[in-house]
């Protein structure tokens, strides 16, 4: 079911890099990283907490092929950042469930310990 607004149901087709018959993949508008790229659940649906079973089970495939695309097309890929906010307090700013790939490389920050910990400040390095 599309709903009328949403930038993630009005995807185009030439855009999808990477689909199937639950979800599909396409490169962040606003990436945080070069090659930062956003897997979404073709049914409108808010957030992880409302996927089915077979939507997460399609979100995973999509993020593995997409892994192994991004590594192909940049060799300095050496880690990613895999996540999806929940709720507006957490950041989400659309509200169709969508998960991150971010492609991490050597000195892309001083310090990446603690990862997502990150998203409080000062609560990251442990």
């Amino acid at each position: 079911m599309k709903r009328t607004q949403c930038v993630f149901c009005e995807v185009s087709g030439d855009k999808i890099l990477l689909e199937n018959d639950h979800a599909f993949a396409f490169w962040d508008a606003f990436p945080v990283t070069p090659l930062h790229l956003l897997v979404v659940p073709k049914r409108h649906t808010p957030d992880y907490f409302s996927i089915t079973r077979d939507e997460l089970t399609a979100c995973d495939s999509l993020l593995r092929a997409a892994e192994a695309m991004v590594r192909e097309q940049d060799p300095t890929v050496e880690g990613f950042n895999v996540g999806s906010n929940a709720g507006a307090v957490a950041g989400q700013t659309v509200f169709h469930c969508h998960f991150h790939l971010v492609p991490r490389r050597k000195g892309d920050i001083e310090d990446p310990r603690g990862g997502v910990r990150n998203v409080i400040p000062d609560k990251g390095s442990y």
